[in-house]
């Protein structure tokens, strides 16, 4: 006889707890190997979650809606059909359903059941796997893309998050160029776009307690953590006016200017590597690629930052129809871990609100976040000694003082000034 225990995997290397967002088998249903089990709700997206064994889910411990810590038992999946009354019996009897695997290895003296010698048996179907029992970690993508091409994947090692191995590492290894696959086409773009609304508050009666969402709680605990950091803030305005114009010629296109705006950001990183780095104990990490992260308010509370990976590289074009496929799977929670957590630089803006200035909190991890007021018309001295209206916008960049001094952040912000102002053409090639 033998019943598991079905463990909440951590799905990010933050997740410390995971709420369940539904049940995909019901108990007493035949579970096969692989197949979809439950949708776990981690610190910013929704993944489903597969088994690795068959059996049958007997019982449910933890039901759609609550929450559990990373580790604790959520269900229990028998062996055989003729097992489920046992474990609901057991289920019932216990004191506790959320029991670590090492503390049922304790009580067997040792001897471990088989899943008690399993650290989880659910892995994330479509946002990686995780390692247990000498399986492999690899996604099932690139599982699958293995067998094709005939890898083998226990010689390979993951570029993926928690070193899982994925699509394009298996590509590299058979002599293959990852491909690419490019975003859909554009849709047509109105000549005029009104500024997203505020998110919505959630509702709630005065007086009442809301307790936080678990993106919410990802964010608290981010907050927190910045709050041992050392930073120095620099601030500086640029004249958009040049800007302005190239994107009105080529919005129709599909691009925005929040591309606009990390394309720029991108290229100037590019001279300043420095700004691109993050702090460790050892040294500084100067990062291989120019991911530029850009904030997004959810609208049932909280923030995400959809990460636009090496956008020095990609033109104006693809990079916009990344960031409007990022955007719509981040408000779906359908993005995947290197999607939002591999960010190198981020960008926050608040000018489509009408702001004019704001500090943004350096994200853990990171070397810098830039903060964008809005661009308005301003009276300004021209340099024959006349005055002059144009359209200018306040940034200020926070910095992890440790590694970045305030002579780095104004060189950088100099340079992308100067590219803003008057060179913005490059922006397109």
């Amino acid at each position: 006889m033998s019943i598991n225990e079905v463990f909440m995997p951590a799905l990010s290397s933050t997740m410390t707890e995971g709420k369940i967002v539904s049940w995909v088998k019901s108990p007493g249903d035949k579970v096969e190997k692989g197949e979809t089990v439950v949708v776990v709700e981690s610190d910013k997206a929704d993944m489903d979650v597969e088994s690795f064994y068959e059996g049958y889910l007997a019982h449910i411990l933890v039901p759609a809606g609550e929450s559990a810590p990373v580790g604790s038992a959520i269900a229990l999946l028998a062996e055989t059909e003729a097992e489920i009354a046992t474990a609901v019996a057991q289920a019932k009897s216990q004191t506790t359903a959320t029991a670590a695997p090492a503390a049922a290895a304790a009580t067997n003296g040792g001897q471990t059941s088989n899943a008690a010698a399993v650290a989880t048996s659910v892995s994330v179907a479509q946002n990686g796997s995780q390692q247990v029992s000498g399986r492999i970690i690899a996604s099932p993508r690139a599982r699958k893309l293995a067998k094709e091409l005939k890898v083998d994947l226990s010689k390979l090692s993951g570029s993926g998050p928690h070193g899982r191995i994925i699509a394009e590492d298996v590509e590299v290894a058979a002599g293959k160029t990852p491909q690419v696959v490019a975003p859909p086409a554009p849709s047509p773009v109105p000549s005029f776009t009104p500024p997203a609304p505020a998110p919505a508050p959630v509702a709630a009666t005065p007086g009442e307690t809301v307790p936080f969402t678990t993106l919410q709680n990802a964010v608290v605990r981010n907050m927190v953590a910045s709050l041992a950091v050392p930073v120095i803030h620099v601030g500086y305005t640029i004249t958009t006016d040049a800007l302005n114009k190239l994107y009105k010629q080529i919005k129709s296109k599909g691009v925005t200017m929040t591309a606009l705006l990390a394309k720029a950001v991108a290229v100037t990183l590019q001279k300043h590597p420095l700004i691109n780095a993050r702090y460790s104990e050892q040294g500084i990490v100067y990062n291989s690629g120019i991911n530029v992260a850009v904030a997004v308010a959810m609208d049932d509370g909280g923030l995400i930052t959809p990460v636009l990976q090496s956008a020095d590289q990609m033109d104006i074009y693809s990079l916009s129809r990344n960031w409007k496929s990022l955007v719509e799977r981040s408000r779906a929670k359908k993005l995947q871990p290197e999607e939002y957590s591999t960010g190198t630089f981020t960008l926050t803006n608040l000018g489509m609100f009408g702001v004019d200035r704001f500090d943004a909190i350096l994200p853990p991890g990171q070397g810098s976040i830039l903060a964008i007021g809005a661009s308005s018309p301003q009276v300004v001295a021209t340099p024959d000694g006349m005055f002059g209206v144009r359209q200018q916008m306040q940034v200020n960049m926070t910095c992890d003082h440790r590694i970045i001094y305030g002579a780095h952040a104004a060189a950088f912000l100099q340079d992308l000034a100067k590219l803003i102002e008057n060179d913005t053409q490059s922006l397109t090639m």
